[in-house]
């Protein structure tokens, strides 16, 4: 079996620069990256820079564009398809034109994702999305999640997940995701894995288990997904554990307990006197001060209702001896979540480097140095994955293809 890959929702090539870690043989096929509403492509501007671009079929060139006008007959045949495509809310919209009785609302870019997935019939899949997809929405818990479950279901998968912090296995940031491997049912390791028990699949012998190894297992919960996907839409509900097993229609799920590896600390990361531009000024520090404080603030509801708004306290500056805290794309702005530290040479507050952001994905210096801005190099990192991680899954999974015919 070849080792090709199509990457889908690329952002600035995380997956391919984690199999590109291994040096075992894989090549991409065709990747996809389109930011909605972007003036300038800056992800796939980056991506191109790195790698260059990938024709279709057809000789053309798509890979720039919304993936929701793409042809998915016309990319290119691939072993692997991954993405980390984004949380969004996945019900069904009802319609009589499609031939399945049903149509992902507009927008919604796992519809693209399936589509693709019927057009191209890959054998493995690796998909990443936040953790808390396997909670949403909040008025019908777990139905999104139960609907991603239920499409590849109706493909001719099996699949696992887990729920992985990537600091647990020495990355430099606490940054959960939840991660999907999807496996054609007509596949080796399908065959192989349909001879073992859910337990032993999610705890020792799966995908997740071979590369991220856990220390306890708690009790398998099970529960049958319809297969009408707008029944599932509609009327699924379920709580999902960090852990799972999807075949022929079954769904089982555990709560795993995972074996913590020494993580990479926020020291191990910083650099030292730092451009001038990254530091607080005094002028900012009453503002920075405030929002990283505790808060308890009076506020009224639209139709009237009382209430005090709280929240706690951030530690500020980021202690040192610990990984950093999750990434958002709002980072390095006058922002809560932004990550504060004492600088290594100078002792003064500042915010991070693009550099620093690079290293706590686990990215190549100066990987977003190609000429964008320091905003969108943040907002790029933000979005990413953690690429330690895919290099850890895309070991197990060259061990997997061997097998293969």
């Amino acid at each position: 079996m070849e080792k090709t890959i199509c990457e889908l929702f690329a952002g600035v090539g995380g997956f391919r620069l984690g199999f590109d870690r291994l040096d075992s043989g894989w090549h991409t096929t065709w990747f996809s990256q389109w930011e909605p509403g972007a003036k300038t492509q800056w992800a796939h501007e980056c991506y191109i820079k790195h790698f260059g671009d990938c024709p279709d079929l057809n000789g053309e060139y798509h890979t720039g564009e919304d993936i929701g006008t793409v042809k998915k007959e016309s990319i290119p045949d691939h072993t692997l398809l991954v993405g980390g495509f984004p949380c969004q809310d996945y019900s069904v919209a009802h319609t009589l034109a499609s031939s399945k009785g049903i149509e992902g609302k507009k927008g919604v870019l796992w519809w693209q994702i399936r589509d693709t997935l019927i057009a191209k019939k890959p054998p493995f899949c690796i998909f990443e999305n936040v953790d808390r997809l396997l909670k949403s929405p909040a008025k019908q818990r777990g139905r999104d999640f139960g609907i991603i479950l239920a499409c590849l279901n109706e493909q001719g998968y099996s699949a696992e997940w887990r729920v992985i912090n990537a600091a647990t296995y020495g990355a430099a940031q606490r940054r959960r995701r939840t991660f999907i491997f999807a496996y054609r049912n007509d596949t080796a390791y399908a065959n192989r894995s349909n001879s073992r028990s859910a337990e032993e699949i999610i705890g020792e012998e799966g995908f997740f288990a071979k590369g991220f190894p856990i220390k306890e297992i708690g009790k398998l919960r099970s529960i049958t997904l319809s297969e009408d996907i707008v029944d599932v839409s509609d009327n699924f509900a379920f709580a999902f554990e960090n852990a799972g097993y999807l075949h022929e229609g079954i769904v089982y799920t555990v709560g795993v307990d995972e074996i913590e590896e020494a993580p990479t600390l926020l020291r191990d990361i910083l650099q030292a006197n730092v451009d001038e531009s990254h530091y607080i000024t005094t002028d900012k520090m009453p503002k920075w001060t405030y929002m990283k404080g505790a808060k308890k603030i009076p506020r009224t509801s639209a139709d009237g209702h009382e209430y005090v708004f709280s929240e706690g306290p951030i530690a500020f500056p980021d202690p040192w001896d610990r990984p950093g805290r999750t990434m958002l794309t709002s980072e390095s702005t006058l922002n809560r979540s932004t990550h504060v530290v004492s600088d290594p040479g100078t002792g003064r507050l500042r915010l991070l480097t693009p550099i620093e952001a690079e290293r706590m994905q686990g990215f190549d210096d100066d990987w977003t140095n190609t000429g964008m801005p320091n905003r969108m190099r943040f907002f790029c990192m933000g979005n990413a994955l953690v690429v330690p991680m895919i290099t850890r899954m895309g070991k197990v999974l060259d061990t997997i293809i061997v097998e293969e015919p």
